[in-house]
């Protein structure tokens, strides 16, 4: 596969001033020449294929928004280089811009006072789109999703879950090659997700469109992405599928005990008797997560029921999320 975004060893360091407390620390701040230099992102190499969707995860602050700023040409890197769609987004930002489509989370690119079709109509313009193109587009839309109802409402009006739609569906309007989704389902009920991930899917697959997805909400991985990137303070911790990753884990066994009382006490209780274990609570099962290389389900089984009247149990395959958390503290080893 022809690979559409090509990153190599970028590093992205930036200039930030030692401040100062208090009134005169300010004034001194103007005048100060004492900076240190902050290393966002730290030699990432990467390729993207064609038609991928890439879940580019790691916790705040790790560097997902400035690689995805540099790869929208909105920053330059310090050294390294970077390719998207054989254009170099910082020199061609014009270029680049008309091939690639962006979400930034709850920041919309609609305009807020007009109806959503005359936002459609202005990005028509903007970026040249034939209107044999607009019109099949608007039709592929209504395949997808009722947009009909929201094509005439002001954005202003719209439901955060509505202007997350409209703003997936402006971004994919001229066709690009490449989409970037920065937290698209933030905040978003559990109905709308699925709806917005459907129409992702849908998308990628009939426009064979590039998706680079950063996300906290694994639901979006499991149903999205079949790779994934992890970082962590700048550095690149993991890159490939996300049934291979969990093979890094694949001694790790999910125990759920329900136990009558306060669950979250119980999970306390259980930390301290198991310190190999990670323990959790909801509001119905304590989960014990066990590496059975240093210890069985069985024998962890044994050990609470000496202590604890256990009503129900469950053993889950380690998940996703449970992955990618021990992963930010752990690393892969």
């Amino acid at each position: 596969m022809e690979p559409i975004i090509e990153i190599k060893n970028v590093v992205k360091e930036f200039k930030v001033l030692n401040r100062h407390e208090g009134l005169k620390g300010s004034i001194r701040d103007l005048f100060s020449r004492d900076y240190k230099i902050v290393r966002a992102v730290d030699n990432i190499s990467m390729q993207i294929g064609q038609g991928e969707i890439v879940g580019y995860l790691g916790p705040n602050g790790a560097g997902k928004s400035t690689t995805i700023k540099m790869m929208t040409g909105v920053l330059e890197p310090t050294s390294g280089e970077i390719l998207v769609g054989g254009n170099v987004p910082y020199r061609n930002r014009t270029k680049n811009a008309q091939e690639i489509g962006v979400v930034f989370g709850q920041r919309s690119q609609l305009w807020w006072a007009l109806p959503l079709i005359e936002s459609f109509k202005i990005l028509k313009d903007i970026y040249q789109i034939p209107d044999a193109d607009y019109d099949a587009m608007l039709n592929f839309y209504q395949s997808l999703v009722d947009i009909e109802p929201l094509l005439h409402k002001p954005v202003r009006q719209m439901s955060l879950g509505q202007r997350t739609l409209s703003d997936i569906l402006a971004a994919f309007l001229h066709n690009p090659k490449i989409v970037f989704l920065d937290e698209p389902t933030i905040g978003l009920d559990v109905s709308m997700k699925a709806k917005i991930r459907t129409l992702i899917h849908a998308l990628n697959e009939q426009k064979h469109t590039t998706v680079i997805l950063t996300t906290h909400d694994m639901g979006d991985v499991d149903a999205l992405c079949r790779r994934i990137v992890i970082i962590d303070k700048g550095k690149m911790l993991y890159d490939n599928d996300i049934s291979h990753l969990k093979q890094f884990f694949g001694s790790y066994r999910t125990l759920k005990i329900r136990i009558k009382g306060d669950l979250k006490q119980y999970a306390e209780e259980i930390t301290g008797k198991l310190p190999e274990c990670s323990v959790s609570a909801d509001d119905e099962w304590v989960s014990i997560l066990v590496d059975e290389s240093k210890s069985t389900v069985m024998h962890v089984l044994d050990k609470l029921q000496k202590d604890y009247k256990i009503r129900d149990m469950q053993l889950e395959e380690i998940s996703t999320e449970e992955v990618i958390k021990k992963i930010y503290e752990e690393g892969v080893k």
